[in-house]
């Protein structure tokens, strides 16, 4: 195999055009390729004036000592797992989502036949209950955009993106592929596969973990864990099973099930996470920032990710859907949560992002390692009440937000949420050193992206669920302090998304199949 790199392309080209682009660049003929693919495309736009594809490609060639100026390849080696596993007990995983999903699937490939438990629905009913959410105000306690098979990230924007750095990210994009994911997030730099097409993938998943010997429990909730000696014995929901090895992939939002754990004894403790609002501009607006407006290229809708670090406290984006819509996201009765959905296209007319303040221990009132889940949670209840107690979002123009006034319009911004919206001072819900660094950050990220204070950019309250709140610690075995416990994924602490969470739920499936019991 060669490798090229750098490849600056400033056309729009098919895959088959782009090929037939290099081989003439690098005198190859095209009949002796035996095999190539993409490895990396990202649009350089730092010179607005001049944008262009960066491509990265591979090749298999007849004979590539005739070919020049290029580096060679080595194919990959597979992952390589240690099974030393002899427990005839099935193993346990307690929650379907990216980390639950990801253990079954990597534990199926390699013989052993887990449970899965999932307190909500199947994706596809679960999609009917979080539309009718959106349109009634009717909440599933159990089954809506926290809770069911796909967890909180398949009603998102789908980004597959981590700061992990980690080689099972790969494996984890391959899957994704295998399952129905566009080609593209093999080698996108900035992959995502939006809410539409994760619907599909998760339930293509789900069947090959069953048809590989895996079962499913759904609409079946955990309410309690059996220990003996220190070891755990067996999970209760409507029924008890035994088992000997439990994988806590419960997702960041469980909250009875937090509870559950430290009355039980399993340790875990406070962490810092963040809280803030969504905001919402012209999704045209940000593509011009990002763009320019000369440019003939045909990009896709532009992202950004920026940073604020003031005296007290620091304040980012998080999660930015652009030509996406602020999803309702509550999860229990009488609260108000936001996250962001786009769908695969990306065509909506607004751009969202959370805007976010990092919060830590220091903030919280008590000295329970669940003091940061009831912050949350006041905040969301908060939220409920200052709407109308209907499951309306509250929201302000920035322009109101900065005055501390509640607002009486909207603006050219028009909110996407649904069922609906109220006009609010979210001042009054917020903590102040919240309010203050979100005005400094959203005047400073104007600073980079020109109309992102934009007086009628609206803010949408309240955003609580970037992270889990607390984190159930583990050994470098991934195990408790419950022998046969492993805390899994963005509920335990150990992920911050999509991505991290599915690698996580790889790395726990390769430590019980390395771990004798």
């Amino acid at each position: 195999m060669i490798k090229i790199t750098n490849i600056k392309i400033r056309e729009d080209l098919s895959n088959d055009q782009l090929f037939e682009k290099i081989c003439k660049k690098y005198k190859i003929n095209i009949n002796d390729v035996v095999e190539k693919r993409i490895i990396k495309k990202s649009i350089d736009a730092r010179n607005k004036s001049d944008i262009f594809y960066n491509y990265s490609v591979v090749l298999k060639c007849k004979d590539e000592n005739k070919i020049k100026n290029v580096q060679k390849m080595e194919e990959e080696q597979p992952i390589k797992i240690n099974i030393n596993r002899k427990s005839s007990q099935r193993p346990v995983i307690v929650g379907a989502g990216p980390a639950g999903l990801f253990t079954a699937l990597t534990l199926v490939q390699n013989g052993i036949k887990p449970i899965v438990i999932e307190q909500g629905k199947t994706v596809d009913e679960r999609k009917k209950d979080v539309e009718e959410f959106q349109k009634t105000g009717k909440l599933n306690n159990i089954s809506n955009v926290q809770f069911g098979e796909g967890g909180a990230g398949t009603f998102s924007d789908g980004k597959l993106t981590s700061g992990i750095h980690n080689p099972l990210c790969k494996k984890v994009l391959q899957e994704f592929y295998n399952f129905g994911a566009p080609e593209q997030i093999l080698y996108m730099n900035k992959p995502h596969i939006g809410t539409d097409n994760l619907i599909n993938i998760i339930r293509n998943m789900r069947n090959k973990i069953i048809e590989l010997g895996g079962e499913f429990l759904f609409n079946e909730k955990v309410v309690d864990f059996e220990i003996k000696d220190s070891k755990i014995t067996a999970v209760i929901c409507s029924k008890k099973i035994e088992t000997d090895t439990v994988i806590l992939a419960i997702g960041h939002s469980a909250r009875d099930t937090f509870e559950k754990l430290y009355e039980k004894g399993v340790k875990m403790e406070k962490k810092n996470f963040s809280v803030g609002v969504r905001i919402e501009h012209k999704q045209e607006m940000i593509n011009k920032s990002q763009y320019g407006e000369m440019t003939k290229l045909k990009l896709p809708p532009a992202e950004y990710k920026m940073a604020y670090h003031g005296e007290e406290r620091s304040c980012y984006t998080f999660c930015m859907c652009p030509g996406g819509t602020v999803i309702a996201s509550s999860s229990e009765p009488g609260t108000i949560v936001t996250n962001g959905m786009s769908k695969f296209a990306r065509d909506g007319e607004n751009a969202n992002s959370a805007v976010l303040v990092n919060v830590t221990p220091d903030d919280f009132k008590g000295e329970s390692p669940l003091e940061g889940m009831y912050f949350q949670k006041e905040l969301e209840e908060k939220a409920f009440k200052l709407a109308g107690s209907n499951y309306y979002a509250p929201i302000q123009r920035f322009e109101d937000f900065e005055k501390n006034q509640k607002s009486t319009f909207i603006g050219e911004i028009k909110p996407t949420y649904k069922p609906g919206v109220t006009l609010s001072n979210l001042n009054e819900i917020l903590p102040e050193f919240v309010s203050k660094t979100l005005v400094e950050g959203i005047k400073h990220f104007d600073k980079s992206i020109k109309g992102f204070a934009n007086s009628d950019a609206i803010l949408t309250g309240v955003e609580t669920r970037s992270s889990s709140p607390v984190q159930i610690t583990r050994d470098e075995n991934k195990i408790s302090n419950i022998k046969g416990l492993y805390p899994c994924g963005e509920g335990a602490g150990y992920a911050g998304g999509i991505m991290s969470a599915a690698v996580d739920g790889i790395k726990c499936a390769i430590a019980v199949l390395g771990t004798e019991n």
